[in-house]
């Protein structure tokens, strides 16, 4: 019976950890969006897709106005550029980066922080910050009910969310 319930115990164990090990099991699956510039550079944006589930962008949902946001769900969303590029015409050496932003009603705060192995944002530090840009948000041509991003071979990078859509520009 002892040997039995050790048995047990284990399996469950076992099984718990691979699970959790498993991210496209997670409610907020892992996404990645990828392109190579017309200068070279490749530009990569690792994140989680949180999805709307009914629910309202900036009073249920991230991002809510004047917060940093991890731009994301789960672990901090990861940018990284395999050389070095100006971002809205501002100078972003190559390397990995924690991808914030900070809502506004007619400005966006985009956020290329250095420490971007982390869980959320509750670790962020603005310290950290190697770049802030400003971008206005727009309208969606299409709602998405998943945080979705993507990047046009010409560098703009679009981050798409209910009805709403960020640009900005990758050179």
């Amino acid at each position: 019976m002892k040997s039995l319930l050790l048995l047990l115990i284990a399996s469950t164990t076992m099984l718990y950890a691979c699970a959790q090990g498993d991210k496209s099991a997670r409610p907020s699956p892992p996404a990645i969006a990828k392109e190579t510039l017309a200068s070279g550079a490749v530009v990569s944006i690792d994140y989680s897709q949180p999805s709307i589930k009914g629910r309202t962008i900036g009073t249920d949902l991230e991002p809510k106005g004047g917060q940093v946001w991890r731009t994301g769900a789960n672990e901090a969303t990861v940018f990284e550029v395999s050389k070095a590029v100006k971002v809205e015409g501002k100078e972003l050496p190559a390397g990995k980066y924690g991808l914030f932003t900070i809502a506004g009603d007619g400005e966006w705060t985009i956020i290329f922080n250095k420490t971007w192995k982390q869980w959320g944002a509750f670790n962020y530090k603005e310290a950290d910050d190697a770049l802030r840009v400003k971008v206005k948000p727009g309208k969606a041509a299409a709602f998405s009910e998943k945080m979705t991003f993507t990047i046009s071979k010409a560098g703009k990078v679009s981050l798409l969310w209910g009805d709403i859509q960020v640009d900005f520009k990758v050179e």
